[in-house]
């Protein structure tokens, strides 16, 4: 059986210590049982796995002091007081002070292991979220900037070093988001290249009567509104790298004409007849297989695709999302001003279980709204996402069961908020729940009793 989590438990009394280390073992967790409050201290650090459940009462260091000596060692680590009856206000103070819970003897077995459980469960996803950081800040060069660990991903960044070194044309594939132009803007930053410019157009952004104009530039008076001399992208990316973003989207008498300044190194502006040399190398980027488009010509497809590059969509490499989410609701929280959220474990199984049809862009975007509202949930970001959508992005009854109960619950309180207009003392009895539960609910979901009221 795999363990529940690991507890270091702490009372002087050893009795007790022997019958709950016993208990919490059947129950399925790893249990390390001490007798004085300073022993337990020294197996604490950042990055110790497991909850902290010590009695608040012993000689010595009591169990107060390990609380606070024990959070400042390991701030995010919960810490469970076991109180006797008449410690329940000391302990209700302690909460305010950090502790995650407590619990009065002689308490019901059930409830102790039900409690720690959820305690392990936080303790769980804060060190995975901790690691994540970590993991996103000792990066470094082309895995700081192409971020996963999937063999997709990892396959992709071999690639990427090879054909950087050789200086040939590349096209690149990939679906809308998943990252082309950082895929092009790499392959030229490893390259003997790198010094000098990387020059985007995105051929399907230009208007077809401009497109010839911004490629190869323009002299003055060569056409309507041409008031002076134009240097052209082709110009303009001389001796570097010029990405062409959709190029499935170039109309037919511009690739002929880039054909023939791929294949002679030289470019004419528009109004001109003198022949101007350019080197550069061409890296471009289509989302369909440019050799099934009737429309793109075979002799510029076979100049171009001297290599080739094609990016995994994200539901390909999904074990890749909670890195990337991670990455990008720091930054989200650092351009803002705020403290980065952790997210939970229905955050993560949301996270992995969604088809992101928008790839990194959209996961990005989600992340944004994420880090920047604290009332966001993350269930609910993803599910608005749903509509903007051709065809459904989230499979329901593929999710596990934790999320599709979480998102059922929301529903719950979200009607009944809606219901009661509000009133949060009529939501409680209508769920029959304490207030203290309710707004813990209403935290996770995102849901802000202000946005139910009339007024």
């Amino acid at each position: 059986m795999s363990s529940q989590g690991r507890v270091l438990l702490v009372d002087d009394e050893a009795m007790v210590r022997e019958a709950t280390t016993q208990w919490l073992e059947l129950s399925g967790f790893d249990v390390e049982s001490f007798s004085r409050a300073e022993a337990a201290l020294e197996r604490i650090d950042p990055f110790c796995e497991g909850i902290l459940l010590t009695d608040v009462r012993m000689p010595g260091m009591d169990g107060l002091q390990l609380m606070q000596a024990a959070l400042q060692q390991a701030p995010d680590m919960p810490v469970i007081l076991l109180t006797a009856h008449g410690d329940v206000d000391m302990a209700t103070a302690a909460m305010r002070n950090g502790a995650y819970d407590f619990i009065e003897k002689p308490y019901v077995p059930d409830r102790l292991v039900e409690r720690i459980h959820r305690a392990c469960e936080k303790r769980r996803l804060t060190l995975e979220n901790l690691r994540l950081q970590q993991n996103l800040a000792t990066q470094s060069g082309l895995d700081g900037r192409m971020i996963g660990i999937s063999p997709a991903i990892q396959r992709l960044r071999r690639e990427i070093l090879s054909l950087a070194e050789l200086d040939t044309n590349v096209i690149i594939y990939g679906e809308t988001g998943t990252g082309k132009e950082l895929v092009a803007q790499c392959l030229h930053d490893y390259s003997n290249r790198s010094k000098r410019p990387f020059v985007p157009i995105n051929c399907g952004a230009i208007p077809e009567n401009l497109i010839e104009s911004e490629l190869f530039g323009h002299e003055a008076g060569a056409f309507t509104h041409a008031a002076k001399r134009r240097i052209g992208k082709f110009e303009h990316a001389s001796g570097g790298t010029l990405f062409l973003d959709e190029i499935e989207s170039m109309p037919l008498h511009l690739q002929i004409k880039m054909l023939r300044a791929l294949q002679e190194h030289v470019i004419e502006r528009l109004g001109a007849n003198a022949p101007i040399p350019v080197d550069l190398r061409v890296v471009a980027a289509a989302k369909v297989d440019l050799r099934d488009d009737p429309n793109f010509r075979e002799d510029l497809f076979y100049r171009l695709s001297v290599s080739e590059l094609h990016i995994p969509p994200l539901r390909e490499r999904i074990e890749d999302v909670p890195l990337l989410f991670a990455h990008y609701v720091h930054r989200g929280a650092l351009d803002h001003a705020r403290e980065p959220r952790p997210l939970s474990d229905h955050d993560l199984d949301a996270l992995q279980s969604y088809a992101w049809p928008g790839n990194v862009r959209e996961l990005k975007n989600i992340a944004i709204r994420y880090a920047i509202d604290p009332r966001a949930s993350l269930v609910e970001l993803l599910s608005r996402q749903q509509p903007l959508q051709s065809a459904p992005v989230m499979n329901r009854q593929s999710l596990p069961l934790a999320v599709q109960v979480a998102e059922y619950e929301a529903q719950l309180i979200r009607d009944a908020l809606e219901t009661h207009q509000g009133n949060i003392k009529a939501v409680m009895e209508a769920l029959d729940l304490p207030r203290r539960t309710l707004n813990q609910k209403m935290q996770r979901y995102g849901l802000n009793r202000s946005d139910f009221t009339d007024g």
